[in-house]
């Protein structure tokens, strides 16, 4: 992956109007990433949804989770989505947009009022539910990113419209595919 610059504020609010204008629903895949282990990231144009599993090949299951008792993996974090427009405005180079750590990125308004938690997505063969656990930016995103870009993702009007994502869990298992279309049932 390549090293990029981090955008100045200035530069991420020129990216706004673009963001709030992604599709409330019928969003495209526009990018599957699977994490088959620590900080190791794999571009791929199809996968498999599983519900036990999350996307086939990702290390959710096996890394488990600060935020259990037992540090098992959260089924409520199973999958962490994006909104393609924001990853691509902060990353700044198509190359990088893996970086930011989610599996699932969206062209699609990802805010609490258009998906709040209970709500079912079909993509490809598959079913997702969106769930309550915020997805913040960490330590690790802003030093991809930049302060800036975790400031932006993670307060006023980022924040209202999820613009660091959501996390959700699979309820229907099935193949998706860079492409598909993502619809609200």
């Amino acid at each position: 992956m390549t090293s990029g610059r981090h955008l100045t504020t200035e530069e991420l609010e020129q990216g706004l109007e673009s963001i709030l204008q992604s599709p409330t629903d019928n969003g495209e895949l526009a990018l599957i990433v699977k994490r088959p282990d620590v900080d190791k990231r794999e571009s791929i144009t199809e996968g498999r949804l599983d519900v036990g599993q999350g996307l086939v090949g990702d290390n959710w299951l096996n890394r488990g989770s600060r935020h259990t008792p037992d540090g098992g993996a959260d089924p409520e974090m199973q999958l962490n989505i994006m909104n393609a427009r924001v990853v691509s405005l902060v990353a700044d180079d198509a190359d990088r947009r893996e970086l930011a750590g989610d599996q699932l990125f969206l062209d699609m308004d990802l805010s609490y009022e258009n998906l709040p938690p209970g709500t079912q997505l079909a993509i490809g063969d598959a079913v997702i539910e969106v769930t309550a656990p915020p997805h913040t930016g960490c330590k690790k995103f802003a030093a991809r990113f930049g302060r800036d870009a975790m400031v932006f993702v993670n307060t006023g009007i980022g924040k209202k419209h999820n613009f660091r994502g959501i996390n959700a869990k699979v309820t229907k298992p099935g193949n998706i595919r860079v492409g598909d279309i993502a619809q609200k049932i």
